[in-house]
């Protein structure tokens, strides 16, 4: 889930004279429901600050502008991301279940990943990208179980990644799909799309035993 966001522009002063972090706080959350509602291009600073119950002059007073905001609200969702999911290589099936499970009860932060995704595409990707790292993490994580007989050698780790992924946020990131399931798919509930998710990753990528 790449979006490149730039932890680097997020600097902020360590405290504010009205409110300090209370005031921060109330500040990320506008702004993750501000950019996963309009984008990084049409959320408006103002409506964030109003949301907040602060300035536009105090939102720019910890984050010097939208894409420093988005970028900070972006990096701090995919470590929460990574600590609800948590990839066991030695059951990807289970992990790709956990990000169904994630996205679809947060339809509102899968959009946040996606506007990045394509609004920040081809701007470059700074050393220190939170998205970067945690893929390379993973990576680590499955030549390990690769080289321990859990996971068959002869997939490249970045296209196992690439595919779980995928699989796995298939009906968050197509909700028409997910309307349509309802009225035409034989069990329409959503653990049979999930039971999917689960089967599909588990034919590429079984269990180890």
């Amino acid at each position: 889930m790449s979006h490149s966001p730039d932890s680097g522009q997020t600097a902020a002063p360590s405290a504010a004279p009205d409110g300090g972090d209370t005031t921060r706080e109330r500040i990320l959350t506008a702004a993750m429901e501000e950019f996963a509602r309009h984008g990084i291009a049409g959320a408006r600073v103002d409506r964030i600050a109003k949301l907040a119950r602060t300035s536009k002059e105090r939102v720019y007073a910890y984050f010097r502008g939208k894409e420093a905001l988005y970028a900070h609200v972006a990096a701090r969702e995919l470590a929460v991301i990574a600590e609800a999911t948590q990839m066991d290589p030695s059951d990807l099936p289970g992990y790709a279940g956990r990000l169904f499970d994630y996205f679809t009860a947060r339809p509102d932060h899968q959009r946040l990943i996606t506007w990045g995704r394509l609004e920040l595409s081809g701007s470059g990707v700074p050393a220190d990208d939170p998205t970067q790292a945690a893929i390379a993490r993973k990576i680590g994580q499955l030549r390990q179980a690769q080289q321990a007989g859990q996971l068959d050698s002869a997939w490249d780790p970045v296209d196992v990644v690439a595919l779980v992924n995928q699989i796995a946020t298939t009906w968050a990131a197509q909700p028409e799909l997910s309307e349509a399931a309802a009225e035409h798919a034989a069990d329409p509930r959503p653990a049979a799309r999930r039971a999917a998710v689960v089967a599909a990753v588990e034919q590429l990528f079984p269990r180890a035993h």
